[in-house]
């Protein structure tokens, strides 16, 4: 049966990532989302003291060892906060340790996943090209064999963490006809130090949305990548890059869903308190039909990544599910986003409020680890019989308290 009652402990974690927030990273957020700052030590070590950074990861594997509605839990308390905060978890946690979780060797559990939930070490996700996003076939980069080493070529974009990630899950193709015949099974993923000669990086300067977030872009030429560090089979760097993409957009919903509230109870506050033709603006039909739909926003959202998260615990495939929940999640998000502003009037357009950042915010989530268009293929497929989920050969595992 599914219980929306939070337990003992799922309480305490959104109280010590609430206050956290509160206190050390809320008062200074304006001014590092103005001066596109990403504060490493605030933020990175604040989430490592709290055990954040693996949140979900079992202790053996050195994590904290709570369930996956924990994951999500803790990624709407930190959207509420700010979108920079979520980001981080979708990209560290569940993109790469829940993917090395079910995926990775032992040994590369060992030498990468326990240092990254211990926090240690931070971990990056590389998937998208300057000319490839949601078509992963269209990727360019490649893998070659060499001996007992691949040699990575390519270049990534829109890579989170890009700047400060010690090591990034890699999807590249190592079987070349299969690349010129666009067939995935030609695809494979790897672990890549920043370590790693003739690997680089640098910042994504014109973004204008999530500014007090590390966004940029990966290089690679000549990279010699040991065949140790490659992650499941040959080939199987398509299943692993969905695989991963479940785990983070099962985050970006929860984050979305944080997001939604953060815009409700701005828009609560400043409705209370500004006053036009007399009297509070909040009394204004208008202005409370956006706050109720805020309000009916939020509560379906939860809904929808809550049973993902369920179902996760209980080892159940969810991408169906999942897709649902990140779809309407970051749609909503944008509207909630959007009305925030409306609500604030003139002073929505001004830095010196929250809307603005909540609107240039929103935005990404709503195209990133599958846009719109997709989710709404993908659950029309599901629908229409034209896709089913058939098992992989690694899955998450099911919680176990």
């Amino acid at each position: 049966m599914l219980d929306f009652s939070p337990s003992d402990e799922q309480i305490l974690l959104e109280q010590a990532v609430r206050e956290w927030g509160a206190r050390d990273v809320a008062p200074h957020i304006r001014a590092a989302d103005r001066q596109h700052r990403f504060d490493r030590e605030r933020v990175l070590g604040g989430m490592a003291r709290l055990g954040l950074l693996g949140v979900c990861v079992p202790p053996e594997q050195g994590g904290a060892g709570m369930d996956y509605v924990s994951l999500g839990l803790a990624c709407e308390e930190l959207e509420y906060i700010d979108t920079s905060l979520r980001v981080i978890v979708s990209v560290h946690v569940a993109l790469n340790c829940l993917t090395l979780l079910a995926w990775g060797s032992a040994e590369q559990k060992r030498r990468y996943l326990t240092p990254q939930a211990q926090g240690r070490k931070i971990a990056g996700y590389a998937l998208t090209e300057p000319a490839a996003g949601s078509d992963v076939r269209g990727l360019q980069a490649t893998a070659v064999r060499r001996g007992a080493a691949y040699i990575l070529n390519g270049e990534k974009a829109w890579i989170s963490l890009a700047g400060v990630a010690d090591s990034f899950l890699v999807v590249a193709w190592t079987d070349l006809e299969k690349k010129a015949r666009r067939d995935p099974s030609g695809l494979s993923a790897f672990v890549v130090e920043r370590a790693f000669g003739g690997v680089s990086s640098g910042p994504m300067k014109e973004k204008w949305g999530i500014l007090a977030g590390d966004t940029g872009w990966l290089a690679f030429s000549d990279v010699e990548v040991p065949e140790e560090n490659l992650v499941g089979r040959p080939g199987e760097g398509f299943k692993i890059a969905m695989f991963a993409l479940d785990q983070g957009r099962f985050t970006v919903a929860a984050g979305a869903t944080g997001l939604i509230r953060a815009c409700r109870d701005a828009s609560v506050r400043y409705a209370q308190t500004r006053r036009a033709f007399g009297v509070p603006i909040g009394e204004h039909q208008l202005v409370k039909e956006m706050i109720a739909q805020m309000e009916s926003d939020y509560q379906a959202s939860r809904l929808l990544w809550q049973r993902a998260g369920w179902l996760k615990n209980r080892g159940v495939r969810n991408t169906r599910e999942t897709s649902l929940a990140k779809w309407f999640a970051t749609v909503a998000s944008e509207r909630a986003a959007s009305d925030c502003v409306q609500v604030h009037g003139a002073n929505g357009y001004s830095d010196e409020y929250p809307a603005g950042r909540f609107f240039r915010n929103c935005k990404g989530a709503v195209i990133y680890e599958g846009t719109r268009e997709i989710h709404k293929v993908m659950q029309a497929d599901y629908l229409l019989g034209y896709r089913t989920d058939r098992p992989t050969r690694c899955e998450l595992p099911p919680y176990r308290r």
